[in-house]
């Protein structure tokens, strides 16, 4: 009886401000009962924490098909989603295109509450619209909050907050029971809560129900209105088979990020929350997904050939200093107390830099065999202009000053080029600018 409470709930708050038709009731009724949520026993190692601020992180990796949980770290434990929300926006969204209440096409009206919502955003000005397509590009590249903001009053008939009970209703009909949705963006919200368990849920039933709109998480950049807008999901340059998802932050929430990947047909979806910096979420994530995969990093057959005729750097330009770019994100008035500093040797922000390459398979190559000669380090390429030539910057990143020296002398002992720099900052050294929410 509660599963069709539930989607009575639901199909009422979608009706009120859709046309109601037998055809879309069907729809809904059928997705919420006959794909009912899925129920797991509490992984080992799950622990209960103290609230969304508490210290420590929560982790967790579920296969996709199976549904069951490869590892979990504080999966239950409840935690700020950040930008992480705006999956939840999206899954309504894919649903609302799936059963035809609106098309890619249709146009967005930008209210002046969504143009005034806090970076990141694209700038939408009030009056204007924007095109569902790109509403959802923005969300999974940039993460643009005035692009989320007036999805989400699209979907609520108007109203943002209506959007936020559709999808609290849709997060418990999916099993997800720790989770509360306050508003479409991620912006912060005291009442906006989940855990590492409940997103991994969400991310499985995008990846399992919606597989057609799969690829807008796989975008790297896209145009918009003459200007190219970039991802920020470094996920999608440095890691073998990712497929997408989202990264999120605010002062409180920490360093989010959901990342999905696919190897051999073997699909994986791991969750980390309340990083300390990108370099450990990035660095977390790729160890928990290498170990879900067994370990063992794949070669593509392109990845083979440049092996086995590997290019030698480009050793006439001078590689640059890896730079970032600072937040734009305000600070908010509550600000948790600063983690104690550590000493250099202790902070993983510095990155072992293997040579620039004239093409993007021999730096890939380079960054894989080195992460797996090493089994440290987030392996990583980077588009570098210089001199009017493009090439690509192979590198280790998320090391400590001791590992990227131990890194440099063990490559350096293979004949390979190794430098070690300084990181600008604890973001990973993807010249893009870090995700506002």
């Amino acid at each position: 009886m509660a599963r069709w409470a539930i989607a009575g709930l639901y199909l009422a708050g979608f009706t009120a401000f859709s046309p109601a038709s037998a055809h879309v009731k069907h729809h809904i009724l059928h997705h919420y009962i006959f794909h009912p949520p899925v129920h797991y026993a509490a992984a080992p190692g799950v622990s209960s924490g103290f609230g969304p601020t508490s210290p420590g992180i929560s982790s967790i990796v579920m296969d996709v098909n199976s549904g069951q949980i490869v590892s979990a770290n504080g999966a239950d434990t409840p935690r700020y989603p950040a930008s992480l929300t705006k999956l939840m926006t999206l899954d309504l969204a894919f649903q609302a295109l799936d059963a035809g209440r609106m098309t890619l096409d249709t146009q967005i009206p930008v209210s002046e509450h969504a143009s005034d919502v806090e970076p990141v955003k694209l700038g939408l000005q009030p009056g204007s619209t924007i095109s569902v397509r790109s509403a959802i590009l923005a969300m999974t590249t940039m993460s643009a909050n005035d692009a989320a903001t007036a999805l989400g009053e699209y979907l609520g008939g108007g109203s943002e907050a209506r959007c936020a009970q559709m999808m609290t209703l849709r997060a418990h009909a999916l099993g997800m029971a720790q989770t509360e949705f306050a508003n479409a963006s991620g912006l912060p919200n005291p009442n906006q809560v989940t855990t590492a368990r409940d997103l991994a849920l969400l991310a499985r039933d995008l990846v399992l129900h919606y597989p057609q709109f799969q690829t807008f998480f796989e975008v790297t950049s896209f145009d918009f209105r003459g200007r190219k807008v970039f991802s920020n999901n470094g996920m999608l340059k440095s890691y073998y088979g990712a497929t997408g998802m989202k990264t999120g932050y605010t002062d409180l929430a920490r360093h989010n990020l959901v990342t999905s990947a696919d190897r051999d047909g073997k699909e994986l979806v791991g969750v980390v929350l309340h990083e300390p910096s990108w370099g450990h979420a990035y660095g977390q994530m790729t160890a928990m997904l290498d170990g879900g995969f067994g370990g063992h990093v794949p070669m593509t057959r392109e990845m083979v050939a440049a092996a086995s005729n590997p290019a030698k750097p480009d050793m006439s330009v001078k590689i640059p200093r890896v730079e970032t770019v600072a937040s734009r994100t305000p600070t908010p008035a509550t600000q948790l107390p600063d983690s104690p500093r550590q000493p250099p040797d202790a902070t993983r922000h510095w990155v072992a830099q293997l040579g620039l390459y004239y093409y993007k398979t021999n730096a890939r190559v380079m960054a894989l065999k080195a992460r797996q000669l090493r089994g440290r380090g987030v392996a990583q390429i980077e588009h570098v202009e210089r001199h009017g030539k493009n090439l690509w910057l192979a590198q280790l990143t998320g090391l400590t000053y001791q590992g990227a020296h131990d890194t440099c002398r063990a490559l350096n002992a293979h004949g390979t080029q190794c430098d070690v720099r300084p990181l600008a900052s604890d973001h990973l050294a993807m010249l893009s600018e870090p995700d506002g929410t």
